[in-house]
């Protein structure tokens, strides 16, 4: 796991990353262009267990040629680190021992509320946000960290 700054220093222009929100029962899965221009939702992942999760990454990983991996991390509004982070952590840190890809932990304060907001200025009907605010928050998410790093 490396800082947003060291794969900042590290990243290409020209690849394309994914985005997660980790939850307990769902992962919203994103992806971006080459260009690292626009984050797209992708996929919700029901999560069974680790090894399943890991296995679906790969897949995508393999399938979409992804080079580098963005993980929400839900601290908390104080900046402090609470029991989903901490979790988020855990898992990231099981990824990482199975994908080898950079992978960094970026600041997701706010995003599964700020998918939900946009889908609801869309006038997307609230059954289909709902089943899509895991994919929309991983959007959100790498949207955030793709603007970070191209700027």
């Amino acid at each position: 796991m490396i800082t947003i700054e060291e794969f900042k220093k590290k990243h290409s222009y020209k690849i394309r990353l994914i985005g997660l929100d980790l939850g307990a029962k769902r992962i919203g899965v994103s992806i971006c262009d080459e260009k690292q221009s626009i984050a797209t939702p992708f996929r919700t992942i029901n999560k069974i267990n680790i090894n399943d999760l890991i296995n679906q990454l790969k897949e995508i990983i393999n399938e979409n040629n992804v080079k580098g991996i963005i993980i929400g991390n839900p601290i908390n509004m104080d900046g402090s680190s609470g029991k989903s982070s901490q979790s988020v952590k855990d898992v990231s840190n099981n990824i990482a021992k199975s994908i080898n890809l950079p992978m960094c932990l970026w600041d997701e304060r706010l995003s599964t509320v700020g998918a939900f907001n946009i889908s609801s200025q869309l006038d997307v009907n609230v059954t289909k946000r709902e089943r899509d605010i895991d994919k929309n928050a991983a959007a959100f998410i790498l949207q955030g960290a793709i603007d970070y790093l191209n700027n």
